[in-house]
């Protein structure tokens, strides 16, 4: 196959910026009712992750919008809306009760935070992947992870969570890998 020449920056972004585009039709540009400055959406981000490491739930559902989803890419599990991201988060607790994460490096740029983290936490409640219960182990873990969190009017509209889930796994003795 002939290899095809890459497309010009106004080129992508013309593509990138179609009406028909099914992947974030909410987000393309110019539908957000307004853009957070740099200084709000770091003190936004913030606010989060405080709340995430506080394990404060209700702080954490109250920064996403309505229709929110948090979507684990790594284990698969996706959360429409503020009631079962809540669930989803006090599931993650449950599991690890003592789990914090610490930013190593954000970007944050036009109503979105794209962040890398480590998590460190204790795994000390009945853990469920993939129809697969795992019974607590007691063991302490720390793996790698990243966030790719879209802002619309100042609140989450998503949170995608990449995950290191093969040395999470390891830690847990569940796999060789």
């Amino acid at each position: 196959a002939e290899r095809q020449p890459l497309p010009k920056p106004q080129e992508r972004r013309a593509y990138n910026d179609r009406k028909d585009d099914p992947v974030e039709a909410g987000h393309l540009r110019g539908t957000l009712a307004s853009l957070m400055d740099g200084t709000a959406l770091e003190e936004l981000i913030d606010r989060y992750n405080a709340a995430w490491n506080e394990h404060d739930v209700d702080a954490i559902v109250d920064m996403h919008t309505a229709e929110s989803v948090f979507e684990n890419h790594t284990t698969g599990d996706v959360n429409v809306g503020r009631e079962a991201i809540g669930n989803a988060i006090r599931g993650i607790f449950t599991v690890f009760p003592d789990l914090e994460f610490e930013t190593r490096r954000r970007y944050i740029r036009d109503d979105l935070v794209v962040q890398e983290w480590t998590a460190r936490g204790t795994h000390l409640g009945k853990m469920n992947r993939a129809g697969m219960e795992v019974e607590p182990t007691g063991k302490t873990v720390e793996y790698r992870g990243m966030d790719v969190i879209p802002i619309a009017d100042g609140l989450v509209a998503r949170k995608d969570v990449y995950s290191d889930g093969v040395t999470l796994l390891r830690q847990l003795g569940l796999t060789a890998i």
